[in-house]
């Protein structure tokens, strides 16, 4: 095999040991985000930012709120008494507003949760809760644009095959590959920055979101639930609302799509008979327990069996948007899980694939070599557009669609250039030199390094715009 470029490619020459640990943070961090503790904690926030909401119009008094929003971390409750209190009521909410109430005490505690239903605090909860998922996921995103944008500029002009329907079709560059990867990935990354206004709402609309408890001034008290968490309030708060939230896994569907097209890529062309790029595996790796000589994809396996993972969550998120009368738990529950795993495993996914980027290797020899395999008729495109200038096009095709029927065939084991120039068509035309000219296939590769280089510079411009100042979990 021909000598890897990774040592001359940007982001296929960064050290690994740095970024994997950053990324087991991230894993880590995104796992966290849906802990029960975490969870409980982003309840009692919203619980909080209630209880200060109302007391500012009026609607309980403050001290009580000061109160309530003092005594609202997890830290201070019974952990254990609100997990056992759980099993024994089969309910989320209620027992944790027992103990957060007992916690501020007789009369303040009477104030907790006042007007609200738990689905408003558990939904505003979980919102934040996919903030905090979204920084994380942007993040990733955004170090595989950069990887990507490196990757594509070191190889703008690496001459390769390109192919069509599983055959060699006319001649790009790798760059131009990666950056068909980045284009897809640079407009994902502005969904995800266009769907967080839809997204991060907060509902505190009441048992079928009409503010029935809470009358005028529950608007305003959605209003200053929102403002207190960053949010934006929900202008129908109804519980059986959830398009956002299918928007968000169906995002994460395509995102996830994209991943594992990138790595089925990878691991294509990893293989024996194409040999053109390898995953940069660490010392001692084992391929096979029988095959010593084995060299598998194992990161970009792995984004693709994850990837496979979240597209099939997108259904039933789509079945969890049809709801019945004003809310229907059991498809809330889908939602809810559809929405938790999806995020989960797209930071798998897109950890892996990031892997697999900055540790690429490429072998430019090896993509030369293919490229003489059909003996010149990969550059049969070429030869027939200049050809057509002089006999048209569709004489020129059939005339070169004969020739290359020629050489595929074996007839005589000669070249695509022989047959060619042994056809007065042909040699009436294009000299020698012209026609040798049309045959190297670095002369028809059209604008791919153009196209590299500038996708390069959308990707970098895209990962500054939308890389999260942080991503803190919430």
């Amino acid at each position: 095999m021909a000598a890897s470029c990774k040592a001359g490619c940007g982001a296929a020459g960064r050290p690994e040991l740095g970024y994997a640990a950053g990324s087991r943070i991230v894993e880590a961090n995104l796992r966290q985000i849906f802990s029960s503790r975490s969870r409980l904690q982003r309840f009692l926030d919203v619980e909080a930012a209630l209880a200060l909401a109302e007391a500012e119009l009026g609607v309980i008094p403050k001290a009580a709120a000061e109160k309530i929003a003092a005594t609202a971390r997890i830290e201070l409750l019974d952990e254990n008494r609100i997990a056992e209190q759980q099993a024994v009521t089969g309910h989320l909410m209620v027992p944790l507003v027992r103990e957060l109430s007992q916690a501020v005490g007789d009369p303040d505690g009477g104030w907790v949760h006042w007007g609200a239903t738990t689905q408003n605090i558990q939904q505003t909860g979980d919102v934040i809760g996919f903030r905090s998922a979204v920084r994380m996921l942007t993040g990733e995103l955004c170090k595989l644009l950069d990887g990507l944008a490196d990757l594509g500029d070191c190889s703008a002009s690496m001459l390769m095959a390109g192919r069509t329907h599983w055959q060699q079709a006319v001649p790009i560059t790798f760059g131009f590959k990666v950056a068909t990867w980045s284009d897809v990935l640079i407009r994902h990354v502005e969904r995800l920055h266009q769907l967080e206004p839809r997204l991060f709402t907060a509902m505190t609309g009441g048992a079928a979101g009409t503010f029935a408890s809470l009358g005028e001034v529950g608007p305003a008290v959605q209003e200053g639930v929102a403002r207190r968490l960053g949010l934006t309030p929900m202008p129908v708060p109804a519980r059986n609302i959830a398009d956002q939230f299918a928007e968000f896994v169906l995002l994460l569907g395509m995102i996830a799509a994209t991943a594992g097209s990138i790595a089925d890529e990878v691991s294509r062309l990893m293989g024996t008979e194409f040999g053109e790029v390898s995953e940069s595996l660490p010392e001692g790796d084992v391929g096979s327990s029988t095959m010593p000589q084995k060299r598998n994809a194992k990161r970009a396996m792995e984004t693709v069996t994850k990837s496979a993972e979240v597209r099939a969550l997108v259904p039933l998120a789509l079945d969890a948007m049809i709801q019945s009368h004003e809310v229907d738990g059991a498809r809330a529950a889908m939602m809810d899980y559809a929405l938790e795993q999806s995020c989960i495993l797209s930071g798998d996914v897109l950890i892996a694939l990031n892997s697999v980027i900055a540790g690429l290797e490429i072998y430019p020899e090896r993509m030369k070599t293919n490229l003489m395999l059909t003996n010149g008729l990969i550059s049969a495109e070429a030869v027939m557009m200049t050809l057509g200038k002089t006999i048209g096009r569709q004489v020129a095709h059939d005339v070169v669609h004969h020739a290359a029927k020629v050489v595929s065939t074996g007839n005589g084991g000669q070249t695509f250039a022989e047959v060619l120039s042994a056809d007065r068509r042909v040699s009436d035309h294009l000299s020698p030199a012209e026609l040798a000219t049309r045959l190297d296939p670095a002369q028809h590769t059209g604008l791919s390094e153009r196209i590299a280089h500038d996708t390069a510079t959308r990707a970098r411009n895209a990962a500054t715009l939308y890389r999260p100042k942080a991503t803190t979990v919430a």
